[in-house]
């Protein structure tokens, strides 16, 4: 059953407006602008608060009032912002302890955003208020079609209010002093707790001797999941009082990066009415990077569509070197997010400030304040296709064979590992078998460890240090039922209190893989292994495992060292399916190899044959299929066509086999029907 973010018969284009930043007779322009560019959807009062709120027990909506009028009068819908993100200068002096307390125990002064101690009864106290107040207030605008709540939620605080709070956390979590000190292994170094204000936060004052690196993991393991639970109470506070009035209306607020390593989004995304995220990549990063983030946010929204909030129509203000998009990045970057999920198309920001640290972070109307120019040009022109578009795609999704599986958690524990090489980090290794297939145009969807398994032909687990509980039960009964499990070093080895599973590595995965590792040997950048797989020699970098078989049969053998001839690539025959284990960093061209001979075993196909640099993705919707060709090249290439379809953006029919010409940055949407 197909399902529609918002109640739009379009995918929604606009952005961020904030026209209280001007005066009031420059309004009208910027309609008559954001008109010709195809706008209809204004984000509104997303930094209002103090503006809204100037004393504790005064409230101004004048201003506001004008501008909702505003959008009402020119027909455009409202993604209508709480303002939360930043609280005003009189909160900061009249209560202090509304302030964070950063990871070297300086309490902060105000100034900036997201300074607010997420644990403040203070700022909880307000910023529920003031959402509750716009929502009685605006309850009867038709033309809102969503709340933003606050603004790119982050940051950690080290504060009394939040130590409190933590101890709180535990108790819930553990119940008992000695259930904690079990799970924290607090009998080493003399850590043994034996009142609950014992307790303080892993900071650089105390288990930390930097912000990456700690004597506790476990303590530090589980400030990170209370941190990202704190935060996510302020949104769910939040949520509850805009909801009071609107019930109707679907709520979000905007994530960052996709994969945002200080909050766990999986748990949040059980808690937002749809996904929206923050797209800034810099002009260097692959198409395969941009891409994982959006099937990330897809899957944490449960498989279905989500809201691109924001990216830059042309540069951005805090990169290094902040360098344009060339001409039809943007546009091929905006139907990439499309077709990876999105059923909204918006920006930061449709008008450029005048000052302060985002006056150069592009915009739809630039300072020269008309539409003469080269972006306004490319925003109108995607912001026409998009209207003509009409429904076409909206509440479409997709439908993957292969899962990647990706965890927070997890990510947390590796990365706070004393051991074994600082140059393991989680991401690069899941990036590694991401683009393996994405590159091969294999539909991908991101599971969790709790998620269930069965709809999958294969599952990639990357470096799965952390297995959780239930987590090897669910891969053991997927790979008995004939799926394909892959893996690799430094997985099984903790359960999820970061405590060794004894018995042999890879712990709780060792029967589903048919293997023992009894040593992992970490290599320097100048120093590499090698093996044969398949005929091709391959190099071995960063971590070597030294693996014993159990009923698995090698498929590559190291080549050097004191553990030449011993397996380095495995394959366990489990049930009616296969388990393989890749124990070392391999080069690029291996994961390619590897990851297209599993899926040419287990019948996953590409979404369509396409040259290299050409993104395939399809959506669907009931009978109707939507086929995305993204030409990410500089230079012209051919598609050849699986069926006979219709091109969206032209009109244009074509036969099966036909060949399609896709100009260099150049996109086509093919449409079918099933049956």
């Amino acid at each position: 059953m197909w399902e529609k973010v918002w109640k739009t018969d379009k995918i929604a284009y606009g952005g961020d407006y904030n026209p209280e930043q001007w005066p009031e007779e420059t309004w009208e322009e910027d309609m008559r602008l954001l008109e010709l560019a195809h706008v209809d959807t204004l984000t509104l009062n997303v930094f209002s608060w103090a503006a809204l709120q100037p004393s504790e027990d005064k409230y101004r909506f004048e201003k506001l009032d004008k501008i909702m009028e505003l959008a009402k009068s020119h027909h455009m819908n409202v993604c209508l912002a709480t303002g939360t993100a930043a609280h005003p200068a009189w909160m900061a002096r009249k209560y202090p302890e509304v302030l964070r307390t950063d990871f070297y125990g300086t309490r902060r002064k105000f100034g900036a955003r997201h300074n607010s101690c997420p644990n403040s009864p203070i700022y909880r106290k307000y910023s529920v208020r003031l959402a509750e107040k716009l929502a009685e207030r605006y309850q009867n605008y038709d033309n809102i079609i969503g709340w933003h709540i606050s603004n790119e939620y982050g940051g950690e605080c080290y504060c009394e209010n939040c130590e409190k709070a933590f101890r709180v956390w535990l108790r819930k979590r553990y119940g008992t002093l000695d259930e904690l000190n079990r799970a924290w292994n607090t009998s080493f170094w003399g850590h043994t707790f034996y009142d609950w204000e014992e307790i303080v936060l892993p900071d650089h004052r105390t288990e930390h001797f930097s912000e990456n690196e700690t004597t506790a993991q476990t303590i530090s393991l589980d400030y990170k999941r209370f941190n990202s639970d704190s935060i996510l109470e302020c949104f769910c506070l939040e949520y509850e009082a805009v909801k009071k009035y609107t019930p109707d209306v679907p709520v979000t607020t905007n994530l960052m990066e996709g994969a945002y390593k200080g909050l766990d989004y999986r748990k949040w995304g059980k808690c937002m009415d749809f996904i929206s995220w923050d797209n800034y990549p810099s002009n260097e990063d692959s198409y395969s990077k941009i891409a994982f983030s959006h099937d990330l946010m897809r899957s944490i929204g449960g498989g279905k569509p989500f809201v691109l909030m924001e990216q830059t129509p042309s540069a951005q203000n805090w990169q290094p070197v902040n360098a344009l998009k060339r001409p039809g990045v943007m546009r091929l970057w905006s139907y990439q997010a499309v077709a990876h999920g999105a059923d909204a198309v918006l920006f930061f920001q449709l008008k450029r400030s005048i000052g302060s640290c985002e006056k150069y972070h592009g915009a739809v109307i630039d300072h020269v304040g008309h539409e003469h120019t080269r972006v306004f040009r490319e925003v109108a022109q995607l912001g026409g296709e998009l209207f003509e578009l009409g429904e076409e795609i909206l509440g479409a999704c997709g439908r993957a064979k292969a899962a990647l599986m990706f965890d927070w958690e997890n990510w947390w524990a590796i990365e706070y590992s004393a051991g074994p090489s600082v140059k393991l980090k989680y991401l690069d290794e899941i990036m590694n078998y991401y683009t393996a297939l994405h590159q091969q145009n294999i539909p991908l969807d991101i599971v969790g460890q709790e998620d269930d398994l069965s709809a999958y032909k294969l599952v990639v687990a990357p470096v799965l240090y952390m297995t959780k509980p239930g987590v090897d039960e669910r891969i053991r009964e997927f790979v008995k039922a004939g799926g394909t499990f892959v893996t690799t070093f430094f997985s099984g080895y903790v359960d999820e209190r970061d405590l060794v599973v004894i018995g042999g590595y890879p712990g709780r995965l060792r029967d589903i893989l048919g293997i023992w590792v009894e040593e992992i040997d970490a290599l320097p950048d100048s120093k590499k292994n090698s093996f044969v797989y398949g005929g091709q020699a391959y190099s071995a970098g960063m971590l070597c495992d030294i693996i014993h078989l159990e009923g698995a049969e090698a498929l590559a053998e190291y080549q050097d060292d004191f553990y030449a001839g011993t397996p380095v690539v495995t394959r366990n025959a489990f049930g009616q399916g296969q388990a393989y284990y890749v124990g070392t960093r391999p080069e690029e061209a291996f994961y390619g190899r590897l990851m297209a001979e599993i899926c040419q075993r287990q019948d996953i196909c590409p979404a369509v044959k396409a040259p290299s640099g050409v993104e395939a993705i399809e959506r669907s919707r009931g009978k109707e299929h939507y086929l995305f060709l993204l030409n990410h090249k500089e230079g012209a290439q051919e598609v050849s066509l699986p069926c006979s379809c219709t091109e969206l953006l032209t009109g244009d029919s074509y036969q099966e086999k036909e060949q399609l010409q896709l100009a260099a940055k150049g996109v086509a949407i093919l449409k079918w029907m099933e049956g």
